[in-house]
């Protein structure tokens, strides 16, 4: 869909609240063009939208829904739609937790407390495609930079990890067994590699790591 000449974003909004998914809403409103929003209010709704919108632009979800919560609702996400943007909008709020949403390889986390104006501002970003977390784990290494368009410094330590046996030609398999990972999660981190270095398989992905110096 289009609108003045340019393409309407998607948007999940996946929350068992319906006034936080009218609150979302409702700031979101202000992007440009106006996004088209499609939502669920249990886990096995948001599954069912990443099947029926493989397109979407970004999925906003709560981790705490019916039918399953927590990082466990995160990763089955990830495995059922690898490649969608998909940023936390949490009530919970510390650096454990980011860590791990990092490991999934979430676009974003948003504490719930944040005000519109800075949700509207992080959901430019990942729309932009880079990276959002709040300012304060910028400084623990928790997080990467927030608001940088993709690049190196747009990778999490665990993606460097995965390019680091990759460089020395590990298999999914192997790399799952070295970082105690499953091949499933390897393969949403490999994903997310390539859409930060621009690359579409692992040979390119090496070739970018060397050139840059990340291998």
């Amino acid at each position: 869909m289009m609108e003045d000449g340019e393409p309407v974003p998607t948007i999940g909004l996946a929350d068992d609240h319906p006034i936080m998914r009218d609150a979302l809403r409702s700031a979101l409103q202000s992007l440009r063009p106006s996004p088209r929003f499609v939502e669920a209010q249990d886990l096995p709704g948001t599954l069912a939208l990443a099947r029926e919108h493989p397109s979407m632009d970004l999925l906003l979800m709560d981790l705490r829904m019916p039918g399953g919560s927590g990082l466990d609702g995160v990763a089955a996400v990830r495995r059922v739609a690898p490649t969608l943007p998909v940023a936390v909008v949490s009530a919970e709020d510390n650096p454990t937790l980011v860590r791990s949403l990092l490991d999934l390889g979430v676009a974003a986390f948003i504490p719930k407390t944040e005000p519109p104006d800075v949700i509207v501002a992080a959901v430019r970003i990942v729309l932009g495609g880079g990276q959002y977390f709040p300012p304060r784990y910028l400084h623990d290494g928790s997080a990467p930079a927030h608001g940088v368009a993709p690049g190196a410094e747009s990778l999490t330590a665990r993606h460097r990890e995965v390019l680091r046996l990759l460089a020395r030609g590990l298999s999914n398999k192997l790399i799952a067994r070295e970082l105690g990972l499953t091949e499933g999660t390897v393969k949403v981190h490999l994903l997310a590699i390539f859409r930060v270095l621009g690359v579409r398989n692992r040979t390119e992905a090496v070739l970018a790591a060397q050139q840059r110096g990340l291998v």
